[in-house]
């Protein structure tokens, strides 16, 4: 008999006001935008300013407030592609390596004699011996140096490749730490980015890997592509270097491993620095906007880990009474003179700064320093009027579609096909529920998925209903004929519904953006829309015929 257990149709209701209830709240777009940005202004900073409970009142707090992420194109915004170069990184890696050289060598000095740091192609280390004769020994001793590539296709391989020629030590990374070395400047960047972006209270970013060595950066809602620019494209290295002296000449002759930065502050002064940084930002593990007790004028505030403040505090230590320069992309900040060791692993950087820029440069030193330039290939501005064009014609597409399907399925099955149409409704409903409650990003390739599902969506409706005409001709009543066309239909719409989700799947794992969006609303109505279909459907025609009890059905 054409039966449901009233827990089933319990069930199917409460799923379907569920999906209703999280998508409901797209119909308020606007409004809900802003009680969600008010509220988590809240929760970040524990007041309630007046904008802020205006917002809140705006939209009753027992009400769901999920909403549908709109993507680039439909809410307007900044593309950029930027090039890592990632070869910075080879050298940074032979500046720190030194030391450890310099050490290991001084204690060979009876074999290789004096030793004498040269400059080098970019990522390679040169040292001069003056006893080439001990040069195999030095090789064996600094090759010790190495450590065991951290890769799985590195298994076996040390991070140094070391040779002799002449009277040159040469010191590389080897090829397998390198393709390493590639792989983790990139997906530092990328989170770096990704922290910065964040910060900056950006909707939905899509920030991915490109390639070997470029990154794809999409940033919804952001004023223009220069200003995107201005938020990621500051390398924000912080580096503290022992001072040498000051010039006002940017062409003074120095020495080997020194180095000629200008003053932030002070205009046409020049310092002489060590290379070599004593610390770098790397070890920073925090940074905030603050005040300096005294003068009151805004500074930012630091704290190394402890790595960091181990070396902080031994260089601080063996140089009171010298000055040192605290550097930040490639301008000296301020060159103090060390009173006492600071040994805490905190302090603060004073300057001519702003509350404003106060607050910026914490942003960009918490979220990390990039760990190579990065240059931008592509940029590309998206105006919020043109998102809205493709918002209208995406809405004009979805409802012609909706339309023309509608018209279709009440001339071809009459209430049969008014059911169906009921079902599509809500159906359609659902996805923007579902797609509402996981957070994801509408755009464009996502309409024309949901545009497409809606015309898939009623396949399954074809199915059972031309299954239950066939069942007319032979089955012992309507309610029969209606079972049986459920029951003999189902594993064809399982089967045609199963391959076109596989499909869907292996379009969210092998692509990006665009093809990302439409496979996520394609698999996501496909889903719905058997539900729909299978028992959404069901439950309509089942109410109608529980109440008419018709001896006679047209389908």
């Amino acid at each position: 008999m054409l039966q449901i257990p009233l827990w089933n149709r319990l069930f199917i209701i409460a799923v379907v006001l569920a999906g209703l209830a999280f998508a409901m709240p797209n119909l308020f777009y606007e409004r809900v935008e802003r009680y969600n940005d008010a509220l988590a202004e809240v929760e970040e900073t524990g007041v309630t300013s007046d904008a802020a409970a205006e917002a809140l009142s705006s939209w009753p707090s027992f009400l769901p407030s999920t909403l549908v992420n709109l993507g680039l194109d439909l809410r307007g915004g900044a593309h950029l592609l930027a090039e890592v170069s990632v070869a910075d990184v080879y050298e940074a890696r032979m500046d720190a390596l030194w030391p450890e050289v310099r050490d290991t060598l001084r204690d060979l000095r009876d074999t290789v004699g004096t030793i004498r740091r040269q400059d080098a192609p970019l990522g390679e280390l040169h040292v001069r011996v003056s006893q080439p004769e001990g040069l195999p020994e030095a090789v064996s001793a600094v090759r010790g140096l190495g450590q065991p590539v951290a890769s799985l296709t590195g298994v076996g391989a040390s991070t140094l490749d070391v040779r002799g020629e002449g009277d040159l030590l040469i010191v590389t990374l080897s090829e397998a730490e390198r393709e390493a070395t590639d792989d983790r400047t990139m997906q530092q960047s990328v989170e770096i980015v990704r922290r910065r972006v964040d910060e900056a209270g950006t909707r939905e970013p899509t920030i991915q890997r490109q390639g070997a060595d470029r990154i794809l950066i999409q940033v919804p809602g952001i004023g223009s592509a220069q200003e995107l620019k201005d938020l990621i494209g500051t390398t924000a290295r912080l580096t503290f270097h022992p001072v040498v002296g000051r010039t006002d000449d940017p062409q003074a002759d120095v020495a080997s491993r020194q180095m000629i930065l200008p003053s932030m502050d002070e205009e046409g002064t020049f310092y002489i620095l060590e290379q070599t940084p004593v610390v770098s930002g790397d070890d920073l593990v925090d940074s905030q906007p603050s005040f300096e007790q005294q003068s009151g004028l805004p500074v930012v505030t630091f704290r190394f880990n402890t790595t960091g403040a181990r070396a902080f505090g031994e260089y601080t230590a063996a140089n009171v009474g010298a000055p040192f320069a605290i550097v930040l992309d490639e301008e000296v900040i301020s060159a103090p003179v060390i009173r006492q060791a600071i040994t805490g692993g905190s302090g603060q950087i004073s300057g001519n700064f702003t509350v404003e820029s106060s607050t910026e440069l914490a942003v960009l030193l918490r979220a990390g320093a990039l760990p190579a330039e990065m240059t931008f290939l592509e940029e590309r501005t998206i105006g919020p009027e043109l998102g809205a064009d493709s918002i209208a014609a995406g809405e004009m597409a979805a409802l012609v579609a909706f339309a023309a399907v509608l018209v279709f399925m009440i001339a071809s099955y009459g209430l049969f096909g008014v059911f169906a149409s009921t079902a599509l409704i809500l159906n359609v409903g659902l996805i923007f529920g579902v797609l509402s409650l996981i957070g994801a990003t509408l755009t464009l390739p996502g309409i024309a998925g949901i545009v497409l599902t809606i015309g898939m969506a009623v396949d399954a409706n074809v199915l059972v209903f031309e299954r239950i005409r066939e069942e007319l001709k032979t089955a012992r009543g309507p309610a029969r004929a209606i079972e049986l066309g459920y029951e003999r239909a189902l594993s064809a719409i399982i089967d045609a519904n199963l391959t076109t989700f596989i499909i869907a799947v292996i379009l969210f794992a092998l692509g990006s953006g665009p093809v990302r969006g439409f496979s996520v609303t394609l698999g996501i109505g496909i889903m719905t829309s058997v539900f729909t279909a299978i028992y959404v459907t069901r439950l309509l025609i089942v109410t109608w015929f529980d109440r008419a009890r018709p001896k006679t059905i047209e389908v």
